[in-house]
């Protein structure tokens, strides 16, 4: 009787749910291992079956990929996890719908409202709203469509709908580029998904198209439907992190010059980018002004070492969210010089003294499904149309917008921390996120601006696993 109910044991073990998750809890597949981190950087194989993730403490879950997979047995539970056997690291964020505050109507520049910035209301679980729902509505899903949402209806955030999912893992550094030794080398414009490394301390990988950013991606994982972050996920990031199971407040920045991931500003800035290393907004690449993981906490989305880092500063972060026009025609970039390296139209083929004469691109990369990017569609071309955002994109929704002025630089920026805030418009079609080590207060989890899509240094990507399946 004893050993037949040992046996039923081994056999019906508990895995842990938060019951604040609603059934979004982690989802995990190999090669996904489960990891806790303690507070000097220590990782550990997490115990499935007791709490290894609380959200309710602000403590997101945690998962690595190891360099040889081959391994992924060799660890049992509470087994301390070498770093230099870890490739990557991920962290989980749950499917919920939040509290709309602003429909982000905004069509030009008036003045900034610091009293926008709040905590947002979020609802865990595996629930779509629905306007036959009082207070809440049906995601519109689409660039500049409000649909019957209205200030104070709960919304499924789009980022848990067009990829469908309980949630999804996000890289928790920005992707870094395997084996480089120094800043130079992980400047790299092509496509390759063997470079990709996920870790503190190393250098960004920089310097890529986003076509080349995106296959690399694709390829990375192809069984947890990997692919680079689309606008809208970045969204979902943003707020969650400004929720109550978030760090709720301006997340520090990464003033690293060198581009090496996980590190965090010793101060605040208190001006914006000026074009100098000013002692306002003050960059380096030694502690004199800096802290390395994992005593970099004030950098996470958290405020402690579970959260994801590089938000703010380090590079600025390309992300899948491009304009079309206004019969849906994607545009690739702005001509023949400045494009992301995809096949399709240019949005400005005689600007820039370009001479190829060329109104396409038809030898590049072709475009991946529409569920791995943000589509916005409209026909004005000028970079202030912030009410063409897709709600739950943190762009339009974080306004009202303006023009500040540090020293004697004029920025537009967010009424988010003044975060900068510049929209795609036909010569510059792709959206970026953050921003990069010397911009000061300018930078910040909510500052987005454009690109044509071109390799260009000071630009980076991140990685999303998202366990369901997918293909292009």
């Amino acid at each position: 009787m004893n050993e037949y109910k040992t046996r039923c044991e081994l056999h019906f073990t508990t895995t842990y749910t938060e019951g604040i998750l609603n059934g979004t809890d982690p989802v995990l597949e190999d090669p996904l291992i489960p990891v806790t981190i303690e507070a000097d950087g220590t990782v550990k194989k997490a115990d499935l079956e007791s709490e290894w993730y609380s959200y309710a403490n602000k403590e997101w879950a945690n998962a690595i990929i190891l360099k040889d997979e081959n391994q992924n047995t060799n660890y049992n539970s509470g087994d301390i996890i070498p770093e230099e056997k870890i490739e990557s690291y991920f962290v989980w964020i749950p499917k919920y719908r939040y509290q709309l505050w602003d429909l982000g109507l905004y069509d030009s520049l008036t003045s900034i409202d610091a009293s926008k910035v709040h905590e947002i209301p979020i609802i865990f679980g595996d629930y779509n709203t629905s306007d036959d729902k009082e207070g809440e509505c049906t995601t519109p899903m689409e660039s500049g469509a409000t649909g019957n949402c209205t200030i104070g209806d709960y919304m499924t955030h789009p980022a848990f709908l067009s990829i469908p999912s309980t949630g999804f893992w996000v890289g928790k550094f920005e992707t870094g580029y395997n084996g480089a030794t120094s800043t130079a080398e992980a400047e790299q414009n092509v496509n390759d998904s063997s470079k990709i490394i996920i870790k503190p301390n190393v250098y960004s990988w920089r310097g890529i198209q986003v076509a080349n950013a995106f296959y690399s991606s694709y390829n990375y994982q192809r069984n947890l439907d990997s692919h680079m972050m689309k606008n809208t996920e970045w969204g979902a990031v943003a707020y969650l992190q400004h929720s109550t199971y978030g760090s709720a407040t301006s997340v520090r920045f990464n003033n690293n010059s060198n581009y090496i991931t996980g590190y965090a500003a010793n101060n605040e800035p208190t001006c914006g980018g000026t074009g100098t290393n000013e002692e306002c907004n003050r960059y380096c690449n030694d502690d004199t002004c800096n802290t390395a993981y994992p005593n970099s906490v004030l950098a996470s989305t958290t405020g402690n070492i579970s959260g994801i880092y590089d938000m703010s500063g380090g590079a600025i972060e390309d992300v899948m969210g491009v304009k079309a026009d206004g019969e849906g025609t994607v545009i690739i970039g702005r001509n023949s010089l400045y494009n992301s390296g995809f096949k399709g139209t240019f949005g400005c083929p005689t600007c820039d003294n370009d001479t190829s004469g060329l109104t396409s691109l038809t030898t590049g990369l072709d475009f991946p499904n529409k569920k791995y990017y943000d589509i916005y569609v409209y026909n004005v071309s000028v970079d202030k149309q912030y009410n063409h955002r897709i709600l739950g994109d943190a762009t339009g929704e974080v306004g009202p917008f303006a023009n500040v002025t540090y020293l004697t630089r004029t920025r537009q920026t967010s009424s988010w921390y003044t975060d900068y805030a510049y929209y795609i418009d036909d010569s510059s079609s792709w959206f970026v996120r953050d921003s990069y080590y010397r911009s000061g207060s300018d930078t910040g989890i909510f500052a987005f601006a454009s690109i044509p899509g071109r390799a260009v240094s000071e630009y980076s990507f991140r990685l999303i696993l998202t366990p369901t399946g997918g293909s292009l």
